[in-house]
């Protein structure tokens, strides 16, 4: 039960953070930190994503043996079912409510022709399926080579067929083919989706370093010897990371082949810190604040994006969003940085509180 616990309290970091910079009260007053890097490097925000994706696959590791003896046909049909799921309330999120505010303050349709197809919740559902796939017919031993073989295969992918620059990245050249410049993200000034298809690719190998890590621990069991491997592991990680930057830059919205390492790396060190102070440590470490975050984790990122665009949608006192509203009259007197955070915080605490309620009434929704 205790492994159970440790993935709860990281699952819930991860969550917990998500919401945090997901939603600043002033994205322009917003600390630094808690900001993704503007294109090659990293920050602490940068490893928000990857960890998620790193406890999905940490999860399997806890569904596997209910596979065992079972047909592909028997498993994959709830695998596809719940991809679906995940896919479909990821897109249906970039389109709700379904009109928008135009220019002059009138409310217009919101056309599909215009909805962004790729996002977060749609990478979840991709790295979900074919993560659980890969797991599902492969070996320990035959997933760390699909892991390479990935990870190599997509920096082999974007040296040939274009760079690494913003405009000429050949994730984007093959996003703009594939979907159309309407239905990718233009936050970046340009049509260019940071979840975008390809780029998923690399992003499976987070999921898979999740499995690999849980089944070590859950079937292999835990001690000094055992936790010193993963720091090891983490270590190595890091340091290759480190070597692939020199000739591939670390890169989130590229979700390069050495972001991923360094990512990985972050999360064994963490994983490890936490079972430390849950399992060795004499006097344990607390972190009921995050267990709670941990479950129904997807549910409440689903009802934070939800929530944030309702608030961003509702117009009050002569066309200003509500969350601005709230955010000028409630915080903004802090000051700017502080005021961003603070409501950042506020709200996180308000999705954390709804989670207690449904944890306290032993109520857990699987999405």
């Amino acid at each position: 039960m205790k492994r159970f616990k440790a993935l709860d309290v990281f699952r819930g970091m991860t969550i917990c953070l998500m919401i945090v910079v997901n939603t600043p009260g002033d994205w322009s007053k917003t600390f630094a930190p808690l900001l993704h890097a503007g294109w090659n490097g990293f920050t602490p925000t940068d490893l928000v994503f990857p960890s998620f994706l790193f406890a999905v696959g940490t999860a399997f590791a806890f569904v596997v043996d209910r596979w065992a003896g079972k047909s592909f046909g028997a498993v994959f049909p709830r695998i596809l079912k719940r991809s679906l799921l995940i896919f479909l309330l990821g897109y249906l999120l970039y389109w709700f409510p379904f009109v928008k505010w135009n220019d002059a303050g009138e409310l217009t349709g919101f056309p599909f022709s215009e909805t962004r197809i790729l996002g977060v919740l749609q990478r979840i559902a991709l790295c979900y399926l074919f993560g659980a796939v890969l797991v599902y017919y492969l070996n320990r031993r035959q997933l760390v080579f699909a892991a390479a073989g990935l990870l190599l295969g997509y920096w082999g992918l974007l040296y040939f067929f274009g760079d690494y620059t913003l405009e000429g990245n050949f994730a984007r050249t093959l996003d703009l083919w594939l979907f159309g410049a309407d239905h990718l993200y233009h936050g970046e000034g340009i049509a260019f989706d940071p979840e975008g298809l390809l780029s998923t690719l690399p992003a499976i190998v987070n999921v898979l370093a999740g499995y690999l890590t849980g089944h070590y621990l859950i079937k292999e069991g835990l001690g000094y010897e055992r936790l010193a491997k993963l720091l090891l592991v983490g270590v190595l990680c890091l340091a290759t990371a480190y070597v692939w930057d020199w000739v591939f830059p670390i890169n989130k919205k590229l979700w390069t082949s050495s972001y991923v390492l360094l990512t990985i790396g972050l999360d064994l060190l963490l994983i490890s810190l936490i079972l430390y102070t849950t399992d060795f440590l004499e006097k344990k470490w607390n972190y009921r604040f995050f267990e709670i975050f941990g479950k129904n984790s997807l549910f409440v990122y689903l009802l934070s994006e939800y929530l944030a665009v309702t608030l961003f949608f509702i117009r009050v006192d002569g066309g200003q969003s509500l969350f601005s509203y709230i955010f000028q009259h409630g915080f903004a007197w802090i000051g700017p940085y502080w005021a961003s955070l603070a409501f950042a915080l506020t709200f996180m605490l308000f999705c954390w509180s709804f989670n207690w309620w449904l944890d306290r009434k032993k109520i857990y929704i699987r999405v």
